[in-house]
């Protein structure tokens, strides 16, 4: 069970991973082992299962992000959703969802363009009937 120290570590490690053990040390008020020790048990219970960074994709010229929605036929091709998506260098994310659509699609792409290609390229796969999709404006959390 995790008490509010734990929690507090969560916290400051999910807006910033790398903060210094010292610097978590100093917030929430506890000796730099003691943290370095309470962040390896949260590792080694495998709470805490890695650390990422943050990328500007549009300086990377990725400036398009979209949720596309899947709405198909049946659950017949859902692991071969999953799989072609999995294999889209455009897909950062697939999610299996309830609702109107089996599987919700994050992508980034660098213009309309290419998104309008990639929309045409999975309105192709097996089992796919309709899409949906949302160009996403901006981004306030990570």
């Amino acid at each position: 069970m995790l008490d509010t120290k734990d929690k507090a570590i969560l916290d400051i490690l999910s807006s910033s991973g790398r903060e210094p053990a010292s610097s978590i040390s100093s917030k929430i008020g506890m000796s730099v082992p003691a943290v370095i020790d309470r962040i390896n048990k949260l590792q080694d219970s495998e709470i805490i299962v890695g650390y990422k960074a943050v990328i500007n994709h549009a300086k990377l010229g990725m400036d398009i992000s979209a949720l596309i929605t899947l709405i198909s036929e049946s659950s017949e091709h859902y692991y071969d959703v999953i799989k072609l998506a999995n294999n889209a260098v455009e897909v950062v994310k697939c999610f299996a969802t309830t609702g109107a659509g089996s599987h919700v699609l994050l992508i980034r792409t660098e213009s309309t363009d290419s998104l309008e290609k990639f929309l045409r390229k999975i309105q192709q796969w097996p089992g796919i009937i309709r899409t949906e999709t949302q160009l996403i404006l901006s981004s306030n959390k990570q």
